[in-house]
């Protein structure tokens, strides 16, 4: 009998380990769920911020890019055709990840660089362009992606956009002002939302609903106005 006692407490004292490991996880666990819940995930959240950062660099050295762009494009008269005309070059030298400019919410406090390309690494360092659609200034539907729960959630809250908000979006070459018109839940397959229309459009589009990639949400915004950079700089 004594040995069996002597044998239970060393168990007993197993079990309340185990109990408190398992307490102590799952404290963790739910520690780690609320902040992604109303934040997001701490490590992803530090790795877009420096994604950021290296974007907001690659947007500086645009400059004299930009400059070099104007002064071909400074004998075309025309403010449309030297948007169309810069938009075209700025494309043309566009690479996968690398910056393009800036996407700029203002009802929603929220600014971000933009990279190139919609693929799993340019999406981590922020709202990202797609490839087959123009920029703005070309003509068409410009359209830009991002994550609404990870990754600097960019987007988290733009099913909170309401027709008339403004969207702007800041090219090194140019200014362009959109106001939104609607929006819609696709599903992911839906392609026809990077259609061109009867007007200049820009599309931002993020997963649906929130934690979940079952759906897409699509905000359609009207451009009203777009101005090179000159102009910009001197307004």
């Amino acid at each position: 009998l004594r040995g069996v006692r002597a044998l239970k407490r060393p168990a007993a004292a197993v079990a309340r380990f185990v109990g408190a490991v398992m307490l102590v996880t799952g404290s963790l666990l739910v520690v780690d769920v609320a902040l992604t819940l109303t934040w997001q995930e701490p490590l992803t959240a530090l790795m877009a911020d420096r994604a950021q950062a290296r974007v907001e660099a690659e947007l500086d050295d645009l400059g004299a890019v930009v400059a070099r762009d104007g002064r071909a494009t400074a004998t075309v008269r025309d403010p449309r055709k030297r948007l169309a005309a810069m938009a075209k070059r700025a494309r043309a030298r566009a690479r996968d990840g690398r910056a393009i400019g800036r996407v700029e919410l203002p009802t929603l406090g929220r600014s971000y660089g933009v990279v190139e390309g919609t693929g799993t690494e340019d999406l981590k360092k922020g709202p990202a362009h797609y490839p087959t659609t123009p920029f703005p200034g070309e003509g068409g539907t410009v359209a830009v992606a991002g994550h609404r729960t990870t990754y600097a959630l960019p987007f988290r809250t733009i099913d909170d956009l309401r027709k008339g908000d403004r969207i702007v979006l800041s090219m090194p070459y140019g200014r362009f002002t959109y106001r939104v018109r609607r929006t819609r839940i696709v599903a992911p397959t839906e392609v026809s939302v990077l259609k061109r229309v009867g007007y200049e459009q820009l599309v931002l589009t993020a997963c649906h609903p929130l934690y979940s990639a079952q759906q897409r949400i699509v905000v359609f915004a009207k451009l009203q106005r777009g101005a090179p950079a000159a102009v910009t700089r001197s307004s």
